[in-house]
């Protein structure tokens, strides 16, 4: 009897990862219902910024070519969520900036008020993924998360 896995005619992994994208969804949505972030949550959005339906202001894609972070803490405004993505107003060094940004595009989610994250596939491009700079909006970068028992990571590999 052989160990290999046959491939699978459904795509579970599709189905998982849009399922867990619809938990961002869901989070943001409730912000956006209430206008506030309880407690000591916020949030830290990386998303690749070349993705389709990605618009952000052209001076953010020159400096963030395959992926940035933004966080979503204390300045933000015009937070608006829809079925496929959410926009949301921002400051980046004191300039505002309004960013459309479609959850298929997203890599990440972190809560670091409560150690919660999701990590995405990303399709990786020729060249691999490339490390990125923060996005310098607002609050600092997270601390990170110690021992990881609230990631959630999916990585479905086919065996051949």
């Amino acid at each position: 009897m052989t160990q290999d896995a046959p491939d699978s005619l459904i795509p579970y992994d599709e189905i998982v990862q849009e399922a867990l994208r619809a938990v961002v969804g869901r989070v943001l949505g409730e912000v956006e219902s209430t206008g506030i972030l309880p407690g000591e949550h916020h949030f830290y959005i990386t998303f690749k910024t070349a993705a389709a339906g990605v618009d952000i202001p052209r001076h953010l894609s020159e400096r963030f070519p395959d992926e940035m972070t933004i966080v979503i803490q204390n300045r933000f405004w015009d937070l608006k969520v829809g079925e496929d993505g959410f926009e949301v107003g921002l400051s980046f060094n004191q300039t505002p900036a309004k960013l459309h940004i479609p959850f298929a595009a997203i890599t990440g989610f972190v809560d670091p008020a409560v150690n919660f994250a999701l990590q995405f596939q990303a399709q990786a491009e020729e060249g691999g993924l490339q490390e990125h700079e923060a996005a310098e909006n607002d609050p600092p970068a997270a601390e990170p998360i110690e021992d990881g028992s609230n990631v959630v990571a999916v990585d479905f590999k086919r065996k051949k």
